[in-house]
Formats: C-alpha cells, structure tokens, sequence
C-alpha cells in the first residue's frame, strides 16, 4: 500500500470511530485473538473482544493472555461436553457462552419449553419464563450468550442468561452515511464485511456488496456460482445470528418448510436468510416435494407442506455452489453455468425465482492481503442495521415507481427481480435515501441487471418458452 493509500485509510478509520463511537474495532484484533478456531463466528467474537479487552489497533501482548484466560473459561466445544456434564454431575454451577435455542414441545396435550444447547450436547434444560419474555429471539433462531447452568431437582436448569447485545439504532446509521462520500463509505461497508478493498478492483467490490442483498431485502433469493476459495460462505457464517449457513449433512422438507409430525417450523420460517453451501455435497432427501415447496416459497413466500401447516416467511435463501474453471478463469462448462448443480435444482421453474446469479468466477480467490486490516463497524452492530433495513420500504418503493426494462417484449419477473436488486443495492450504499438518478441507474440499476442477466441467460437456453421476450435486459431510471 502506497503512502497516500495508508493515509486514506486511516483517515477513513478516524472518522469512522468520531462517526460510529463505542461502534466499530479494528478488524485485525479478531484473528489475532484465535477466537474463530474455537468456533465463534465473528459477530460474537468481536463483541466478546469489546467486553474484555476494548479498544482499538493491534492487541497487545497482556490483552492476548487475558482473552485466552477468559475464552478457556467460558468458551465450550463439543470436545468439552462431558467436562461440563461432570461439572454439573459433581453439583457445580457452570458459566458457558454458547448459542442456545428453546423449544416447545407437546407432551401428553401440555407443553413444555426446554433450553437447547447443542455445542453442550444437552436438549432439554429447563429455563424459566422470565428469561425467555426478556429474550423473545430465544423462542425464533436462538441467541449467543453467557449461559449459568446447574442441576436442580427438576434437572439441568439455567440459572441466568447474559445475551450477546447489539445496539442497533437505524436512523444513526442513516445519519451517519452523510458523513462519508460514497467512494469511503463503499470502503467502510467492505472493511465491515471483513474485505481489504485496496485488493479487490471496483467490479469486484460490487460483486462483494451483492452478497449483502438477501440480508437487506426481504425473499430476495440469490446463487453464487465459484470455485474454491473464493470465500463464498465466509461472509454469511460471521455477520448475524439471523443468517443461517448449511454445510454438509440431509436437507429434508422437514428441515426446510415444516416438520408435520411435531409442528415445528424450518429454518425458512426461523431465520432472515438460509444459506445452503456447496449444494452439490448435500443430501437432499424427497427432492421432488423439496422442489414443490420451494416453488411455492419463492414464488409468494408462503411456507406449507401438504397443507398441513402453512405460514408466511420472508427469510431469503442463498444457494453457494462450486463449479470448474478453465484456464482462463471462466466456467468450465461455458454457457451452461448451472450444469453442475444437482439436477433438480435445474428446473426452470425453479431458476426463474432466484432475483440474480452472483458470478463468484470474476472475485480473486481469499489469499492473506484479502482480509480487512483497519478499523469497521462491529459485526452484531453491522449484521443487525443490514436486516433492520429490511423494514424501510422507501427504497423499495422508489425501485418499483422509476426502475424499468427497456423494450417492449419484457418477462414480469425480470422487471421484478431487477426492481428488488436495485432497491437491496440502494440500501446498502444509500441508506439515507439521498441519491440521484444517475447514481441510482449505475450503483444500483445496472448491477441489477447484471445479476439477473445471468439467471436470464440460462432460462433463455434451457427452455423455448422465455424466448418469446427480449434476451437483452436494459434497466432505466424514469422520470419523475
């Protein structure tokens, strides 16, 4: 990095901390603590760093040694289960800071609610209603937090629970976006991410910011189609609790949709976004009723199975998948660049919901000068303002009155899925809502369009029926 580009930087990084105060760390202090190894995703390490040892620049030798004390302490792995469960066997109170989850369940026409702590190993803990009213979230996709666990006569009983906290406050966030150009803000929001922007051109960045989409736009449905190593999956593992990453193992439409034997909802009805990674590895149980609720899903965001049970959701789903390059960097198979996913997943009619295809072949793959080396915005803090801009429907509704396809044969739901693109692009560079029409046709407009050129695309070769519109997609910005 040039001299002027280290001035930039922490020019940037001074004014984010006098903008954002108590709000942002230096994105170094997380891998330097080694918190991520004991798995703890970084909206929960970077508040634990900010409880323990606050402050800014790299961590010191003294504040290592208190955060390896304080993890060793209170930070459990399944290696660790039976250490706690001969804790508590032994009468002890023990203090964990784990992810936990209650449920409801139905025995004998009653219900109970017990506390599930999975990296424990332990199902049913008893928890009382007050701490579930304090920590409705508990009741939905589960929160990290400090845990107190004993066992009592009834059996394993948490005492307390001390939740991860985000303060989140949208209008400040909004506020704040005017004191930043776009060029520095476009920089804050990818050193927030966890991405150096100086080793990554602008249409890589904006591809980048595309992953943003499914968190700040509400059944916004994306693919992003990579070899390995191109950290496809990094950022959605470490933004929210309210992002759910599945890798490996059976997705059933029990898991998905509902479980009609006990009633209990999938995560499409838990979690603000889904992410199901290199779907060629996972083990899709009945793939036909998976893909019949799934078009059900995407089309109107309405969740049933058998009609059995039905609820609406507005949780997005993320397809990640790998597939092969030639050797000049482009996918292997040439046109067909969705050839390598599972044959159903294929379906046209399923393709056409996805909004966009993020090409994660034109990102260089993560090497040690990709990750964030400067001050951002805390995870918890940034994870929560992305979703909370899920609720501000002003973007959404200047996308849907001036964003239109040029040409007089166009597909509805490329001019849908175009309009909510933009909108999702408007909110993470101009949350404030102050943009102009030129800045809105080539920030927002024409990215759109790139993302769903490429769902277009393999509609248009896959099947006759799509070629009776424009194969070209042109977005424009209308008039007032």
């Amino acid at each position: 990095m040039t001299e002027a580009a280290m001035k930039r930087t922490q020019a940037l990084a001074d004014k984010a901390e006098r903008v954002f105060p108590g709000l942002v760390i230096d994105k170094r202090r997380l891998p330097a603590s080694q918190l991520q190894k004991r798995g703890i995703p970084a909206y929960v390490g970077e508040w634990m760093l900010d409880m323990v040892v606050p402050g800014q620049g790299i961590m010191t030798p003294a504040e290592l040694e208190k955060v390896t004390m304080f993890s060793e302490k209170l930070v459990k792995t399944p290696r660790d289960q039976h250490v706690v469960r001969n804790e508590l066997h032994e009468g002890k109170t023990v203090k964990v800071l784990t992810p936990v989850q209650v449920e409801v369940k139905i025995k004998d026409k009653r219900t109970h609610r017990y506390a599930k702590l999975s990296l424990l190993g332990i199902d049913e803990a008893q928890i009382s209603s007050e701490i579930i009213d304090a920590n409705e979230d508990l009741l939905r996709q589960g929160m990290w937090g400090i845990i107190e666990l004993t066992v009592l006569e009834q059996g394993i009983t948490v005492l307390s629970f001390r939740p991860m906290q985000a303060s989140v406050d949208l209008e400040l966030y909004k506020q704040a976006r005017r004191e930043f150009s776009l060029e520095e803000w476009r920089q804050l929001i990818l050193i927030s991410m966890g991405y150096a922007p100086e080793a990554y051109s602008y249409d890589e960045q904006m591809l980048l910011l595309a992953r943003l989409l499914p968190l700040v736009q509400k059944n916004t449905h994306m693919m992003e189609l990579a070899p390995k190593a191109t950290g496809k999956s990094y950022l959605f593992e470490n933004i929210s609790p309210r992002v759910r990453l599945v890798s490996g193992g059976n997705i059933s439409p029990a898991v998905l949709f509902v479980n009609n034997a006990s009633g209990q909802w999938g995560l499409l009805a838990r979690f603000a976004t889904v992410v199901l990674d290199e779907v060629q590895t996972l083990r899709f149980e009945k793939p036909e009723e998976i893909v019949g609720g799934l078009k059900g899903y995407l089309a109107n965001g309405t969740l049933t199975r058998g009609g059995l049970h039905e609820t609406s959701s507005d949780c997005s789903l993320v397809l990640l998948a790998n597939i092969m390059l030639d050797d000049r960097q482009n996918p292997l198979a040439g046109d067909d660049i969705v050839g390598e996913l599972p044959a159903f997943l294929q379906e046209t009619a399923l393709l056409d919901r996805f909004r966009g295809i993020i090409p994660g072949w034109q990102i260089r793959k993560l090497g040690p000068d990709c990750f964030a080396n400067t001050v951002g915005l805390k995870a918890d803090f940034f994870g929560d303002a992305l979703i909370a801009l899920r609720g501000d429907l002003s973007h959404d509704q200047l996308c849907a009155a001036r964003v239109r396809l040029e040409g007089v044969r166009q597909y509805t739901r490329n001019s849908q899925s175009v309009q909510a693109l933009a909108s999702g692009m408007a909110k993470i560079l101009f949350p404030h809502g102050e943009i102009t029409d030129d800045e809105l046709l080539r920030y927002c407009v024409e990215p759109a369009v790139r993302l769903r050129q490429l769902v277009w695309n393999q509609l248009y070769r896959l099947d006759a029926e799509y070629r009776q519109y424009d194969q070209e997609l042109i977005g424009t910005v209308s008039s007032h």
